[in-house]
């Protein structure tokens, strides 16, 4: 499959500086940012800096490096933010969407990290 990059998203304009964010970390390939619609008491979005529409392309096509530094950010995020779970009441939800079906809204690959409260079932079995 041929993944065709709108180098107009949302991300790709933060990543290129046309629109401000709230930064909580960054590093040579990727950004983690603070949601603007948060939808728990904490909410970051991690981003690679690479034109990636989802993860499947991120995971096919991106560089070895790319990959790490994406898995070792969500790590230090959730590190950053003490949710990691074992302590008293933490833990936390990833979730990225792909395409249609998944409802992806912007076509560059973004990892939700959310927490801070109990979030319920991620999903219902459909009727």
């Amino acid at each position: 499959m041929a993944y065709e990059y709108d180098n107009e998203n949302i991300f790709a304009k933060i990543l290129r500086g046309e629109i401000p964010n709230t930064t909580v970390l960054e590093t040579e390939h990727c950004l983690a940012l603070q949601d603007i619609y948060p939808q728990a008491p904490q909410h970051v979005l991690v981003i690679p800096k690479g034109a990636y529409v989802c993860f499947d392309h991120f995971a096919l096509e991106a560089s070895e490096a790319e990959i790490v530094d994406f898995t070792r950010v969500i790590g230090k995020v959730a590190q950053m933010l003490g949710v990691q779970p074992g302590k008293d009441g933490a833990g936390y939800r990833l979730l990225s969407n792909a395409g249609t079906d998944g409802v992806q809204e912007v076509p560059h690959l973004h990892v939700h990290l959310v927490a801070g409260r109990n979030l319920g079932r991620m999903l219902n079995p459909a009727s």
